[in-house]
């Protein structure tokens, strides 16, 4: 992995002759914390990588970028908007998950570590991110060039050099951020992110509001996350996918909602025999007035896990 993640930052240092770009637009939500909201697209329909929430912590130091975007274009325009606000090093770039609308970005800041230009940032995410990536890096990457074509010009993949097993604390300077590394639940991959200073919690994509929650892991083991998400005292939640909440536990109840429908409905479609197909139009249908593209995402979701139940 060492080999690969030099090679694939000498790949990007060779592709990153400074290329300008627009500012992301991004909104201050609490003391040093700035934030980008993604539009609600799907990966199959107007997809131009900036679908995730992203953002980034100032501290007195230095700044933690939290998610990239889906592209190198994308986290070109964040780091723009960054440098709009700070001229602080950037010590960490920190991934919530592999998941290619949060991580395509990662390339556009190999040069922006607190050694000056041509030295990385720490590259952080959960301890089974890089085995993630390594796995589904060839797809993702397919894909992405399917997508966006010519605007997927420089993404590539970029891996962990830090990961969390299971806590982690970072200094910006009078400002601590703590990692906590979940097990499997939204993915196996989950990470979240809380800012001591402001209350702030980043909870990638084990929260999502108004966009439809997807499956990608272990939907138990979301469940326990979720639970354990609400005795974090946050004064404003960032969610992966949606409007920022200061309120994160009726969200979280929203989305628990969802879930235990789809589970209740897809179970009830096996014990009457109904199959996949079939099920991927009923199940949950009364959910889909609530959630942002519903039937496409909701579909895939029965897609990960009526299999799964039928072993159940």
């Amino acid at each position: 992995m060492g080999r690969l993640l030099h090679v694939a930052w000498l790949l990007a240092a060779a592709a990153a002759a400074h290329v300008s770009a627009a500012p992301l637009q991004v909104e201050q939500v609490a003391p040093g914390v700035y934030v980008h909201i993604g539009q609600h697209k799907d990966f199959e329909d107007g997809y131009d990588g900036d679908i995730a929430n992203i953002g980034f912590v100032i501290g007195t130091d230095a700044v933690a970028v939290i998610d990239t975007g889906g592209s190198y274009a994308v986290g070109m325009a964040l780091k723009e908007a960054l440098r709009k606000i700070t001229g602080l090093p950037i010590r960490y770039v920190i991934n919530t998950h592999g998941h290619p609308d949060h991580v395509f970005g990662n390339a556009a800041f190999i040069d922006a570590g607190p050694a000056g230009a041509g030295a990385p940032p720490r590259f952080i995410g959960h301890a089974m991110l890089p085995q993630a990536m390594a796995s589904r890096g060839d797809a993702y990457l397919r894909n992405v060039k399917k997508q966006l074509g010519g605007a997927a010009e420089k993404s590539t993949l970029i891996p962990p050099t830090e990961t969390v097993q299971h806590r982690l604390s970072l200094d910006l300077g009078n400002r601590q951020l703590e990692l906590t590394a979940w097990p499997k639940a939204h993915t196996n991959n989950d990470l979240t992110l809380f800012d001591v200073s402001s209350g702030t919690l980043w909870t990638g994509d084990l929260l999502f509001i108004e966009r439809t929650p997807s499956i990608d892991g272990d939907v138990k083991g979301w469940f326990s996350a979720m639970e354990a998400l609400k005795k974090i005292k946050a004064v404003t939640t960032i969610p992966g996918h949606g409007p920022l909440t200061r309120d994160k536990n009726r969200a979280l109840d929203r989305q628990g909602a969802y879930l235990a429908t789809l589970l209740h409905d897809v179970r009830t479609s096996i014990r009457q025999g109904t199959d996949m197909t079939a099920t991927m139009a009923t199940a949950a249908a009364s959910e889909r007035a609530r959630w942002q593209l519903f039937d496409v995402v909701n579909r895939r979701n029965v897609n990960v896990i009526y299999p799964a139940l039928e072993w159940e």
